[in-house]
């Protein structure tokens, strides 16, 4: 075998074990805030059409609703969006934005309906 086909080999064996490590862990020291808060706001958006049981639990076909939680999570995201958005350019604040704007109508309309 070649010095060449050898490496290739290698770099296959660690991929395979890393694959079988699970996920890498991130530092997340070392990502930026911004980037953290949209993250953030990602995540409660999605628990948020979650709660409103708008959408099913990953992995499950039950729709559970939680005006509680779901009122929480739209309120967090009004917050995060607030302080992310002077800091991004304008066309990601709009989807930001607009994003808000569908979760807080959609949560009225489900409070309105129990």
């Amino acid at each position: 075998m070649t010095g060449e086909r050898m490496g290739e080999e290698e770099k296959g064996e660690e991929a395979r074990e890393a694959a079988e490590e699970g996920p890498a862990l991130v530092d997340l020291s070392t990502v930026d805030t911004y980037s953290l808060l949209g993250l953030f706001i990602q995540i409660l958006s999605t628990q948020a059409w979650h709660h409103m049981g708008l959408r099913t639990a990953p992995g499950s076909d039950e729709i559970k609703k939680d005006s509680d939680r779901a009122r929480v999570a739209v309120d967090t995201v009004a917050f995060l969006v607030e302080k992310l958005k002077p800091h991004i350019p304008d066309d990601e604040g709009d989807k930001l934005s607009s994003l808000l704007a569908d979760l807080q109508i959609n949560f009225a309309r489900q409070m309105n309906q129990d």
